[in-house]
């Protein structure tokens, strides 16, 4: 696998800095962004292999960003919040973002989450079969598609691996914390509200049918319901 680029987005040039260093130290290639609008640009120029996003930004926010990134592109986003507000984190998810930290992060929380989001996007490779079938879905983790009622479906990769995350097991229930480690690679830094939102996005795409469908265990998690 060839160089990992990252292109960072933030008004606060120390902030980009700092950020710039730590990822460099781990070996990837970085482009700065100043504001949204200068994100956008950049990310026209080149492929990226994950985008770090600040939610206050100048000239175009985080928020507007990302939904121009999903317009075109489905890399891998962390979003930056100084925040820490639910509303912001929720918002961020989903509208399409990957994950998010929140400011003022411990630079090594910020490449734990950076490392798990590369690794799920790039290396992923699941233990049985990669193509997976039920009535009217077919989910294939070899070129991240899914085909839903003869319809081709554009997810995001966090989404696509939950998916077949659960769908590789049948009525199987997880918790969330389950899915926090095997889906986003952490569960110390994870938060239950990131896979609720992620499930929530897929069930919109996704409603299910008389044979299957994502479900709730309350109290508990999430299964992919199948009628046998």
């Amino acid at each position: 696998m060839g160089n990992i680029n990252v292109l960072v987005a933030d008004d606060d040039k120390n902030i980009r800095e700092l950020v710039k260093l730590y990822l460099q130290n781990e070996g990837y290639d970085v482009v700065e962004a100043r504001n949204g609008e200068n994100c956008i640009e950049e990310f026209g120029k080149q492929d990226f292999d994950l985008v770090l996003l600040d939610i206050m930004m100048p000239v175009m926010d985080g928020m507007q960003t990302l939904k121009e990134i999903r317009k075109t592109s489905n890399v891998p986003v962390i979003m930056l919040t100084a925040r820490g507000e639910t509303y912001d984190k929720i918002l961020g998810l989903e509208f399409g973002a990957d994950d998010y930290v929140v400011k003022p992060f411990d630079p090594k929380e910020l490449m734990a989450r950076v490392k798990a989001v590369i690794r799920r996007s790039t290396t992923y490779e699941p233990e049985e079969n990669k193509v997976l079938e039920f009535k009217d879905l077919t989910i294939n983790i070899n070129n991240y598609t899914v085909e839903f009622n003869g319809e081709s479906l554009k997810l995001p990769p966090k989404e696509m691996e939950l998916l077949y995350y659960l769908a590789s097991k049948p009525n199987h229930v997880f918790t969330r914390e389950q899915l926090l480690e095997q889906v986003w690679d952490f569960n110390y830094f994870g938060d239950s509200r990131t896979v609720d939102v992620h499930v929530k996005r897929l069930r919109e795409k996704l409603p299910g049918n008389d044979q299957w469908k994502i479900n709730t265990v309350w109290g508990v998690g999430y299964k992919f319901e199948v009628n046998e």
